[in-house]
């Protein structure tokens, strides 16, 4: 029902900063949970964060928390994925997704529950 655009993704050090974009069209972030999926090479897609701009909740995979943070701008229909403290495992092809059933007391770090699914945005942590 809605599509995502991601980007910011790049090549960075370890330690190093990104801001990652996810652009929402079609749709009202007040109608969604946005979150944030990755990939890594040899491993499955791994839930990283999301954010429900209804009620303000939000929640972090234990690999990010602490160094990431979701945040979004609902007038500019965009989500953002703060990565602070990049290690090499955080390298992953990275997506934004779209959840329209708003279950849940908060949004979900499970992959099944979203619906719409932007092109990834590769973030590569040199190691």
């Amino acid at each position: 029902e809605v599509q995502l655009q991601a980007s910011g993704g790049g090549l960075v050090q370890t330690g190093g900063s990104l801001r990652l974009s996810c652009v929402v069209s079609g749709g009202s972030l007040d109608d969604y949970a946005i979150g944030w999926f990755r990939q890594a090479p040899g491993k499955e897609r791994e839930g990283v964060s999301c954010i429900r701009r209804r009620d303000g909740t939000t929640s972090y995979s234990d690999s990010v928390k602490g160094r990431f943070s979701i945040s979004s701008d609902n007038a500019k229909n965009t989500v953002y994925l703060h990565m602070s403290s990049l290690k090499a495992e955080d390298t992953a092809v990275y997506r934004c997704a779209a959840e329209k059933g708003l279950y849940g007391s908060t949004c979900s770090l499970t992959s099944d529950y979203y619906d719409d699914w932007g092109q990834g945005t590769l973030v590569t942590v040199s190691s």
